[in-house]
């Protein structure tokens, strides 16, 4: 065999051989069908979410491995002018549906709202009470130290029909901008009482004492949830807001004393 024959059979023979590892190798696996979600998300929420949020949102991370949920807590009211402003938040959940509108209206919202909770005031009074609070018209009591949620704040509209359905005008001594400010004003003496959310004074322990009013039946505040229109990943976000409305989620709400939607 000639010299130039020998080459050229030696060059098939280990063209062959790589062929042959090719064939061997193991082809590229795509990424599963139906893989789990992934990445990182914030949501907006109300600051009466805090407590049972925090623990969908971990108990999400640990079901679903590689994802992140940040949470920031506010009033609604405040939690849409930072949306508006262009804080990165991927899901915002309102206690009340005006404020959710009107992020709709500003076209921030991304597919229909789901209500998936709702909640009523009750007074929060210290262990004490030393202001002998019993009903709702014993706040306008002279002397009487009440604070209350701002009015552009969800438990601020909510305290202002409580107030034309009580026909009782309340002189409060602050308004503050979330629900959770009210109660810190309780806890730490400032205030002889305080409106909040029946979740809240559940969720304080022997820190307040509570009392129910029949005119909170008047306004029962019915919390939405949506996924921002400008979020980079609505995949997660939405898988998020299905953990929230999913039985799981509602299990959790209910626990922390969030009536049905």
């Amino acid at each position: 065999m000639s010299a130039r024959r020998r080459i050229g059979a030696a060059i098939v023979l280990a063209l062959a051989w790589v062929l042959g590892l090719a064939g061997c190798a193991s082809p590229a696996q795509p990424p599963p069908v139906g893989a789990g979600p992934s990445g990182e998300i914030t949501v907006f929420a109300a600051a009466s979410l805090k407590g049972p949020f925090t623990e969908i949102a971990e108990g999400f991370e640990a079901k679903h491995p590689g994802t992140a949920i940040g949470l920031s807590f506010a009033g609604s009211s405040d939690l849409v002018t930072q949306i508006s402003a262009g804080a990165p938040a991927d899901v915002f959940a309102s206690a009340d549906p005006s404020n959710m509108d009107k992020l709709s209206a500003a076209g921030l919202v991304d597919g229909a709202p789901t209500t998936f909770a709702t909640n009523t005031l009750a007074i929060a009074v210290p262990p004490d009470n030393p202001a002998s609070i019993a009903t709702f018209s014993d706040l306008a009591t002279p002397g009487v130290k009440v604070v209350i949620c701002a009015p552009q704040v969800p438990c601020g509209a909510a305290t202002k029909s409580v107030e034309d359905a009580a026909r009782t005008t309340l002189t409060p001594v602050s308004e503050e901008s979330s629900v959770t400010d009210v109660l810190g004003k309780v806890t730490s003496g400032e205030a002889d009482a305080g409106l909040v959310y029946v979740t809240d004074v559940l969720a304080a322990g022997d820190k307040v004492k509570g009392i129910k009013f029949p005119e909170s039946k008047t306004a029962v505040n019915a919390y939405p949830i949506a996924g921002v229109a400008t979020s980079a990943n609505k995949d997660l976000a939405n898988s998020f807001i299905s953990a929230v409305t999913g039985p799981e989620g509602r299990k959790v709400l209910a626990d922390a004393g969030f009536g049905k939607p």
